[in-house]
């Protein structure tokens, strides 16, 4: 499992989806939404809106594992 960082009160299922690589682009995230299953703390999501706060899990199928944790040194990446 990956840990993700990040240095807001939460980020969107979309910006997860950008910030580890899966999709190159923002608009890209619908699209992906509508043909991939991914999964928010055990349950299927599609929106790519979601918000995702500090202690969330986000399972995708063929790209990994992703636990969210908020940075308030002001970073924002991937580790």
């Amino acid at each position: 499992m990956e840990n993700v960082k990040f240095n807001a009160e939460y980020i969107t299922l979309g910006q997860l989806l950008k910030m580890t690589n899966i999709i190159s682009s923002g608009g890209m995230a619908k699209w992906y939404l509508g043909e991939n299953i991914v999964y928010v703390n055990g349950e299927p999501e599609q929106r790519r809106g979601k918000k995702l706060y500090d202690g969330d899990v986000v399972n995708i199928p063929d790209a990994g594992k992703f636990k969210l944790s908020a940075d308030e040194s002001g970073q924002s990446d991937v580790y």
